[in-house]
């Protein structure tokens, strides 16, 4: 039995003056801030998130 990790993902969007609680507040459901690149405007940016699956 393979006992590799899988993982899941999300693309979040950041608004630039709350980034720190969107981040923190995916941090708590266990999301991990894997990169951020720029969004659709000068405004925005995204931010793409993993975690671990749990078997469930």
């Amino acid at each position: 039995m393979s006992s590799m990790t899988r993982f899941e993902y999300l693309t979040v969007p950041l608004i630039i003056h709350a980034t720190k609680q969107i981040l923190d507040n995916y941090g708590s459901d266990g999301w991990e801030l894997v990169q951020v690149v720029p969004g659709p405007n000068p405004e925005n940016l995204v931010a793409y998130m993993k975690r671990p699956l749990t078997d469930s």
